[in-house]
């Protein structure tokens, strides 16, 4: 079976692309942007990928044409799909149709965390020994691939709340059909295909419907976005996450705590309480940071003891544990200058990211947290954080924002109101000039976008060292 993927480079449609592989499907496909880490890893696949939208390039005919949801009517080669009659499905549905019949489906939803949560558990089935199958939205340091079939019935997929393509308007994850189901939180985002919160709060609840009765779904416990969805009906026994002094525990007794043992969080235990008594704990020490990944490792937890796993086995797996590529991820250190890439494209997210990583430095010397925002998500773009985004940088020492073209949200209000100092900038080189200036020994540059952000990781290491190179020729001289 040949199958062409329109929209192949991003994070959902590149990782089906390689489960068709595997299933010996012959895959190729298109995108108007390839670019790493995801183009890398697929041509380490042998995937072939064309740049833009040409219909030629789905000549020969494909046997199935799989269309990601960033396709829209009037893309030429979605007018040709529909115009030549070729057959056509959205990703989740290729996925529910070709990949997850048969098998244990665990599931991650939430506005945040999805990725590595997701990663996490399926590491710590893999650690086990459980050769899960799974399909998660980044590039994964513990494991070869961001997707693989796996060598059991069970599948750990991410659970993304977007539409699933131009032709079916539902959230992707209503096609999963998970036994074991986390959510992590809920938020209003994707305000370019929501009107509101009470919109994405209705797909969560198709979601809870798909879960049996039999199953288990994981959700922290003080989340009322989470309790109005679950008030809709829920027909699957639910086990809560807490903070250690919580003690929330569903009707059987069991409930799950994590407690920080260090301030910037890589060092934290996990606690399930359960019925008469049958307590446990094991503690989790690991290079995150942050209370966000704290909870996201006690999601993880117990959804995998959902499916056998000891939690000392768990957290002894989370301790190797190792993140994905763009979360926090360490790009580089010039003469002291470290440069960070973080996914974060939320006030939340930014905020608790920032948070964990200004713990971490704690009371470093001359250590500075420079924030560097590309709002490049539809919601921010539509201007809808405008009210939460400044506070979001808190906790760093400087914040620097992109100004993105046609934007509603207003930059020079963000600046203006700002609770650190904060530059606006109009070009990325604008953005590595001015910081290959600016910093110095000791600082953090943390650089946030959902994006390429115009290549600015490697121009930014780049000037660093062109800039320090220049600086030992004076001397010398």
């Amino acid at each position: 079976m040949r199958i062409h993927i329109l929209g192949i480079c991003g994070t959902f449609m590149g990782s089906l692309a390689i489960l068709a592989k595997e299933l010996g499907m012959q895959v190729c496909g298109s995108d108007a942007n390839v670019y790493p880490p995801m183009s890398t890893q697929l041509e380490q696949q042998g995937i072939a990928l064309h740049e833009g939208f040409d219909p030629g390039h789905l000549q020969p005919h494909p046997d199935l044409v799989v269309i990601g949801n960033a396709m829209s009517r009037g893309n030429p080669s979605v007018e040709y799909v529909l115009n030549r009659g070729l057959p056509y499905c959205s990703g989740p549905e290729f996925l529910s149709r070709y990949v997850l019949p048969g098998k244990w489906v665990l599931a991650v939803a939430g506005t945040h965390g999805k990725t590595t949560t997701s990663a996490m558990l399926a590491w710590i089935l893999e650690f086990a020994g459980m050769q899960p199958g799974y399909l998660i939205g980044g590039v994964l340091k513990n494991l070869p691939s961001s997707a693989r079939l796996g060598g059991s019935d069970f599948f750990v997929v991410e659970a993304d709340e977007y539409d699933s393509a131009f032709f079916d308007k539902r959230s992707k994850f209503v096609h999963y059909h998970p036994r074991t189901l986390i959510l992590n939180n809920l938020e209003f985002d994707h305000a370019d295909i929501f009107p509101d919160l009470a919109a994405i709060q209705r797909q969560f609840h198709h979601l809870l419907r798909t879960v049996p009765s039999d199953g288990l779904i994981v959700c922290p416990s003080d989340i009322t976005a989470l309790e109005q969805v679950f008030n809709q009906g829920c027909w699957t026994p639910v086990q809560y996450l807490n903070w250690q002094g919580q003690e929330r525990a569903d009707r059987s007794g069991i409930g799950w705590q994590v407690e920080l043992l260090s301030p910037d969080g890589k060092v934290c235990e996990i606690h399930r309480t359960g019925p008469q008594g049958s307590n446990s704990r094991a503690v989790i020490e690991w290079q995150l940071t942050g209370r966000h990944n704290a909870f996201n490792a006690l999601a993880a937890v117990a959804a995998a003891n959902h499916v056998g796993i000891d939690i000392g086995v768990a957290c002894e797996a989370l301790s190797a544990f190792q993140s994905v590529k763009r979360r926090m991820e360490l790009l580089g250190e010039v003469q002291g200058v470290y440069v960070y890439d973080d996914f974060a494209h939320h006030p939340t997210a930014i905020e608790t990211t920032l948070d964990g990583m200004r713990k971490s430095l704690g009371s470093t010397p001359g250590a500075r947290l420079i924030a560097v925002i590309e709002p490049r998500s539809a919601t921010m773009k539509l201007g809808v954080h405008q009210s939460t985004l400044g506070a979001s940088t808190q906790h760093a020492d400087m914040v620097l924002w992109m100004a993105a073209d046609n934007s509603g949200l207003d930059v020079e209000q963000l600046v203006n109101e700002s609770p650190v100092p904060a530059l606006a900038f109009n070009q990325v080189d604008d953005i590595v000039n001015y910081l290959a200036n600016y910093s110095r020994a000791g600082d953090h540059i943390v650089i946030m976008s959902n994006g390429g952000f115009g290549g600015i990781h490697r121009l930014l290491l780049n000037a660093l060292a062109s800039r320090n190179s220049a600086g030992a020729e004076l001397e010398e001289s």
